[in-house]
């Protein structure tokens, strides 16, 4: 039967886009859809702030008339003409168990690199580092969350096949919230403290937090300039994502750590598991979704440890202890259970060493996948 790719472009076309996953994990346990209507919103030009340095363009695969796989071809212009990295990028791939299916949507993706005389592809990944990235390669019995993509095991078996090597791998890892033991921080917060004059920034109103962002996504840009694939959060984005997420967030579970004179010198953003409360929702806010995520938000006790940044000039003097110790205090009176990491880059030894007296155990793994154009 021929395949044929189809771009999509239109509203409607891009709601068939996003819901394709729908139908291919259909049952399955361990995928965590997205809110429909938020994603399709997130990929329309006139509203994600994105747009104005990368341009994306969305496929997909059809067979008998229907969808059996999709793609977004990426150019980031930022990282391109700034830093000078000449890559394509490709997300949000999903493809049917068909050679031919994977084949096609990624050689789509290849054309628009050459075009745009780039040197090499990689994915999947979002426009910029608060989006999903990478391709499950172990882990695939766990749930996922709504900040990863979940996918099957035949996956990598494609890419491979295909020509494409992995470039970059994250590590995802979990503990139990009992084997964090205040010893091991409590005692160096206050030191750490007292040394470097700093103090710690908590929240139990959403309004507060506002004046702080966009001193935390600056810092964020600090934190992380160093590592590969990092594209900056630029001025129009940060007040894109303080309006879509920080409302949402519990703001028990954000902590601020400053200097003496109010500057900002380390961040964390948790959050609780969403997952079952999105399955729930099948992908809609209403009339329903709504308030499971709601449920979740009040009485999940899982947490997941979205972001966490330290100035550079600060790193490796344990301010990490001071947000320990305040995180601690907050999941103690939430009676939380069980503690999550997002994906984390496997090259990151000096993230990886804050955590190591937790004994926390790496559950999942992901790999973004490279091919030279």
């Amino acid at each position: 039967m021929m395949i044929t790719l189809q771009e999509m472009t239109s509203k409607k076309e891009m709601k068939a886009f996003v819901k394709f996953p729908f139908k291919l994990y259909k049952n399955n346990p361990y995928w965590v859809p997205p809110i429909i209507n938020d994603e399709v919103e997130s990929f329309d030009k006139t509203k994600n702030p994105v747009f104005q340095h990368a341009t994306a363009r969305f496929f997909v695969a059809l067979k008998n008339n229907e969808i059996v796989g999709r793609i977004a071809a990426i150019v980031n212009s930022t990282e391109i003409n700034q830093q000078n990295v000449k890559k394509m990028r490709f997300g949000w791939f999903d493809f049917i168990d068909d050679l031919e299916v994977s084949k096609m949507l990624l050689k789509k993706v290849e054309e628009i690199g050459t075009q745009n005389q780039l040197e090499f592809m990689e994915g999947p990944m979002g426009f910029s580092n608060l989006d999903k990235v990478g391709v499950l390669t172990e882990g695939f019995d766990t749930i996922g969350s709504m900040i990863t993509w979940y996918n099957y095991p035949y996956y990598q078996e494609h890419l491979e096949k295909l020509g494409f090597k992995k470039e970059k791998e994250y590590f995802e890892s979990k503990f139990p919230f009992e084997n964090v033991k205040p010893d091991f921080f409590s005692k160096a917060s206050g030191l750490i403290k007292k040394r470097y004059q700093l103090k710690s920034i908590n929240f139990t109103r959403s309004k507060d937090i506002f004046p702080y962002v966009d001193k935390m996504f600056d810092l964020f840009n600090e934190s992380y300039a160093s590592l590969a694939s990092f594209v900056p959060i630029s001025d129009i984005e940060k007040e894109y994502f303080k309006k879509k997420y920080i409302s949402f967030i519990n703001p028990e579970l954000i902590t601020f750590v400053a200097d003496k004179d109010d500057n900002l010198v380390a961040f964390a953003i948790t959050m609780p598991s969403f997952s079952v409360a999105l399955q729930k929702a099948k992908g809609k806010l209403f009339p329903f979704g709504i308030f499971h995520l709601l449920n979740a938000r009040k009485n999940s006790k899982d947490i997941i440890f979205y972001l966490i940044g330290v100035h550079p000039s600060y790193q490796n003097k344990g301010v990490h202890a001071i947000i320990f110790e305040d995180y601690y205090n907050a999941y103690t009176k939430m009676g939380i259970e069980n503690c999550f990491r997002t994906p984390e880059l496997a090259t990151n030894t000096a993230i990886a060493a804050l955590w190591k007296n937790f004994e926390p155990v790496i559950y999942k793994k992901r790999s973004t996948f490279r091919k030279d154009l």
